[in-house]
């Protein structure tokens, strides 16, 4: 990284800024993050903060040009954030950061483009291996950027990140099914479909297709697969850096279960945890 590393502003103002908003947000991931010492802390709320930004650029209701636009002005920023002279303000946020942590440009890169896949099409039963890809760049890659802000130098490190990341997106897919569908995306893969009998690809008769849950069955058994990968990995890592994805992996196996429990019946309905649980799941896994 090139440049003398300054950053105009007030970079004090403009951390509590991005912090104030990422409670806001409502986020399961807020409690984790508070574990961390504060520089730590600020870099994972200007990972998060970067997040949002590209995620809401490919989820918003504007013409395909215009969101590509916008995700390339994101990649010519990230150009500008690693030759030291970045200019929005979570950018700016982040500066200090990339050099402190290592955190890596093609992970960012790959952030936006897996944001950029969201935004060039709606997304309806991909194969298998698309649908991985699509993980590793919205979630896989932002594990990758967060284990190095969490403080983990080991190899595995980023083992962690490749099955965490797949694990925690593949319960948000089987989370949000109805709400995907509404939007015109479906990504359970054609693979499963397939394998349950499912001929339709219209994602709103999936949903009310009998045989939806012996798919989201199959994918929960794969979303399980990966939190195991991520607990052998975790176990190989010291453990004061792991707890805050120790913390993610407790409380998303913990909604997967819930949704196993469901059985998707109603594809629609909202599942989540109680305060009371994410609150025992925090001090099981950041303080035992």
């Amino acid at each position: 990284m090139s440049g003398n590393g300054a950053v105009p502003g007030n970079m004090t103002a403009l951390q509590s800024d991005i912090a104030a908003k990422v409670q806001a947000s409502g986020t399961s991931f807020y409690a984790a993050m508070r574990l961390l010492p504060q520089a730590r802390r600020d870099a994972m709320f200007a990972i998060y903060a970067f997040c949002r930004e590209v995620d809401d650029i490919a989820d918003e209701p504007a013409e395909i040009a215009d969101k590509k636009r916008r995700l390339d002005g994101w990649r010519a920023e990230i150009a500008r954030l690693y030759e030291g002279q970045p200019q929005h303000p979570i950018a700016r946020a982040l500066l200090p950061c990339v050099k402190q942590f290592q955190l890596r440009r093609e992970d960012f890169l790959a952030v936006i483009d897996g944001m950029e896949m969201d935004a060039s099409e709606d997304i309806v039963a991909p194969p298998m291996d698309k649908l991985d890809l699509y993980c590793d760049r919205v979630a896989s890659a932002v594990g990758r950027l967060s284990v190095r802000a969490f403080g983990a130098t080991e190899p595995q490190a980023d083992d962690v990140a490749y099955h965490l990341g797949r694990a925690l997106q593949l319960t948000n897919i089987l989370r949000d099914l109805g709400e995907d569908a509404e939007r015109g995306r479906l990504y359970l893969p054609h693979e499963m479909l397939d394998a349950a009998g499912i001929a339709e690809r219209a994602p709103m008769a999936v949903m009310a297709h009998p045989n939806l849950r012996a798919a989201c069955h199959q994918l929960a058994r794969r979303a399980r697969q990966h939190f195991a990968g991520a607990r052998v990995a975790m176990a190989s890592c010291a453990k004061g850096p792991m707890r805050p994805a120790a913390i993610m992996g407790g409380v998303y196996r913990a909604i997967l279960e819930r949704l196993v429990k469901a059985d998707w019946r109603d594809p629609f309905a909202r599942v989540s945890l109680p305060k009371w649980q994410k609150i025992w799941l925090a001090f099981r896994y950041g303080f035992l």
